[in-house]
């Protein structure tokens, strides 16, 4: 039967084993982007020189701020620093000396070999969007998120060719404890994704059930010599690290996980109003918060962080997309580049309230300078909406499908003998087309990047099929994607151990809501 069945295919030609493929369901994930394109430069040395000079100077005269954490001041203290109260003067060229023991790149594995990261050099990892405690669909408009949408979003980020990455709060699930709600997340990325993940930071002792979380999942003795997370640690900007996020930070680095040291700019509001003095606090904290990792442990992995937005001067809201975030991303890239540091910034940044034009016209600026600058970690790359309130179903797979461009853009232009096409220039001639030229069969089927959410066919064709718009078109797309989800396998013992710690650890303690 089987022999017959497969003979009949083979009488049947080659449109039926493409309709097939076309049809089939892909879990395939690109590699992460390995970039062929030169790094967008803003800044001349004289201008690098300038900025990294005054950083130095805020270090030492102005100092920061390490608040309710008397282990960090002695830490401080031992290393040479000036600590007046909680704050630390660092004298000029003591941060950068420590943040030299920072590796320039590092592996991040996930469970799936195959999907495991390398952050830093000439690379762009991509991660969805993170943080906000709203969701929003074409059904249900905008709501508090909850741990089925977070689950939903964990399985669209593992769907996703395009992203590489299963992230981390994806959106907060406020039907769960604050003080428990980690333990869910963490359990849904390991369990539902074999994607890299990044852990929990909103108190040291979630951070450490991070670490014990990828001990089951991965062996004690996997993750006491390999890095398996990538988290976020924010700076209160200006100049002020608080206790819970260097709490959680102090566990990773002892862990040899790798942490964002990434201060938290809206210009106007947390840094000033022009791009040099931005860059200049922004260095300022960022060499603090990787120097203090070093004094932890030296050699843990970091990156250098910037998250960047300017400020509506009429409602305070913060805005994205703009001219003045653009060149404080290019010139925070080429100062994590003289540093030696993995770079972290960019990403599908928008104020639309919805996924509309205006949401596509700054993601798509936001996205473009985050590939430009040599971003080496770029978090928030999809779903991203209404300023970083809501995490959107259908724009996570509008995001996620323009992020295709971004590899192929970053790809370059190959100068090979078959890019050349000089075969096909004259197999054609003047007049002639390449549509039946022996190139064009030869390559179409890559010759170009394509959307597998936007919609090209004739106008007739589109309305006939209901006049879709791309919002439309998404909420189509995340059902499909939902529908066609399949779990990566687990081992039943380690599924079994993980949960069993989650439910321990919940017991362990009582509910929270704040």
């Amino acid at each position: 039967m089987a022999e017959a069945a497969a003979r009949r295919r083979g009488r049947g030609g080659g449109g039926a084993a493409r309709r097939a493929e076309r049809s089939a369901i892909s879990f395939e994930t690109a590699k992460y982007i390995e970039r062929n394109i030169p790094d967008f430069e803003v800044l001349n040395d004289e201008a690098l020189e300038i900025i990294e000079a005054n950083a130095e100077t805020v270090l030492e005269e102005i100092g920061v701020n390490f608040v309710n954490n008397p282990s960090a001041l002695a830490l401080w203290r031992e290393a040479g620093a000036e600590v007046q109260g909680e704050r630390v003067h660092i004298p000029r060229g003591l941060a950068r000396k420590l943040c030299s023991t920072a590796p320039q790149s590092y592996t991040q594995h996930a469970r799936n070999p195959a999907r495991s990261v390398e952050v830093g050099g000439r690379n762009l990892v991509l991660a969805p969007v993170y943080g906000p405690p709203f969701v929003r669909d074409t059904l249900g408009g905008r709501r508090y998120a909850t741990i089925a949408d977070f689950e939903k979003f964990v399985k669209l980020a593992y769907m996703s060719k395009w992203l590489h990455h299963s992230g981390g709060t994806v959106c907060e699930p406020t039907d769960i404890p604050v003080n428990k709600r980690h333990l869910d997340m963490l359990l849904a990325h390991m369990t539902l994704s074999d994607k890299p993940y990044m852990g929990s930071v909103t108190e040291p002792s979630r951070a450490q059930d991070s670490v014990d979380m990828s001990a089951i999942l991965f062996g004690e003795d996997f993750v006491r010599d390999n890095t398996v997370m990538t988290s976020l640690i924010n700076i209160n900007s200006p100049l002020t690290f608080d206790d819970v996020m260097m709490g959680s930070l102090e566990v990773y680095a002892r862990n040899n996980q790798a942490a964002i040291i990434s201060p938290f700019i809206v210009g106007g509001a947390m840094a000033p109003v022009s791009v040099a003095g931005t860059l200049t606090q922004v260095l300022a904290e960022v060499m603090a918060g990787i120097a203090y990792s070093q004094l932890v442990r030296p050699g843990a992995p970091v990156i250098f962080g910037a998250f960047v937005a300017s400020i509506d001067m009429n409602s305070g809201a913060p805005t994205f997309g703009t001219p003045e975030a653009a060149h404080i991303t290019y010139g925070a890239g080429q100062l994590a580049r003289r540093m030696g540091l993995p770079y972290r910034s960019a990403g599908s940044f928008c104020g639309s309230k919805l996924p509309d034009a205006q949401a596509a016209y700054e993601t798509s600026n936001s996205l473009n300078m985050g590939l430009l600058s040599g971003v080496n970690f770029m978090l928030h790359a999809c779903g991203w909406l209404e300023g970083g309130l809501v995490s959107s179903f259908e724009k996570f797979v509008m995001d996620a499908d323009q992020l295709g461009t971004l590899h192929h853009l970053a790809r370059g232009v190959e100068m090979d003998e078959n890019a050349q096409a000089m075969d096909a220039i004259r197999e054609v001639g003047p007049g002639g087309h390449y549509l039946g030229c022996a190139h064009t069969q030869l390559n179409f089927k890559n010759a170009f990047w394509k959307s597998q959410l936007l919609d090209y066919k004739p106008f007739e064709t589109w309305e006939e099929e209901g006049g879709r718009d791309t919002q439309a078109l998404a909420a189509a797309r995340v059902d499909k994607m939902i529908a066609d989800y399949q779990r990566p396998e687990l081992d039943p013992a380690i599924e079994e151990a993980l949960r069993d710690y989650v439910a321990r650890r919940k017991d362990a303690m009582p509910d929270a809501f704040m």
